[in-house]
């Protein structure tokens, strides 16, 4: 265990003082990298409902073509960080094979904002979560994964998973504290933007 995940570990309680809740969800296709991002982030040792994967999912769950996938979600990942000594944010990762897609709807129920992210060799997988989040009226930005040298260029992202200009495209190395920092950096700007467009609106 390296020093930064020994401290996060062994953090101290939240703060007594602690009075407002912000909740984001991170959602995307099964094997994305969603629950490494959550692990990557939280400042505390994040509760994670991954199983051993069974022969059960043999011809349902389609692992990664970048990894071996043993475990998988089976529920959410939670983790969390302290923005101040009053406000958290509440970081829920859901899961990704179609089979648990059922839980995404109250997953959403009171969500800030969402991070989708995506893999582009798989990018069909994340068309469920933005139709879902277009539908709730949830606020998203998507981040392209790179795990590896990525394959097609953000513009070409954009356009195959037909996103509307105002929607943040940004790249990021979910195995990576400051890169998943960034991301959620970005989806907060982003929900900043629209809070203030709307107050400026007739």
């Amino acid at each position: 265990m390296d020093s930064a995940t020994s401290e996060r570990t062994t953090r101290a309680p939240l703060a007594a003082t602690a009075a407002d809740g912000l909740k984001i969800v991170i959602v995307g296709g099964f094997g994305v990298g969603k629950t490494t991002m959550v692990r990557s982030v939280s400042e505390i040792r994040p509760l994670s409902t991954e199983e051993t994967m069974t022969q059960a999912g043999i011809g349902i769950d389609r692992p990664s073509d970048r990894q071996v996938k043993t475990t998988t979600t089976v529920a959410f990942d939670f983790g969390r960080i302290s923005l101040d000594e009053r406000m958290v944010l509440y970081l829920f990762g859901a899961p990704g094979q179609e089979r648990f897609w059922f839980l995404w709807d109250r997953l959403f129920s009171g969500t800030l904002g969402a991070v989708v992210l995506v893999d582009t060799r798989r990018l069909e997988d994340s068309w469920y979560a933005i139709d879902r989040l277009e539908h709730h009226g949830t606020p998203f930005i998507v981040a392209r994964n790179n795990f590896e040298r990525p394959t097609h260029d953000l513009d070409d992202v954009r356009g195959a998973l037909d996103l509307s200009a105002d929607v943040p495209l940004i790249d990021c190395d979910a195995r990576r504290r400051d890169s998943s920092k960034n991301v959620l950096i970005a989806l907060v700007d982003h929900l900043y933007s629209l809070s203030t467009a709307r107050e400026h609106q007739p």
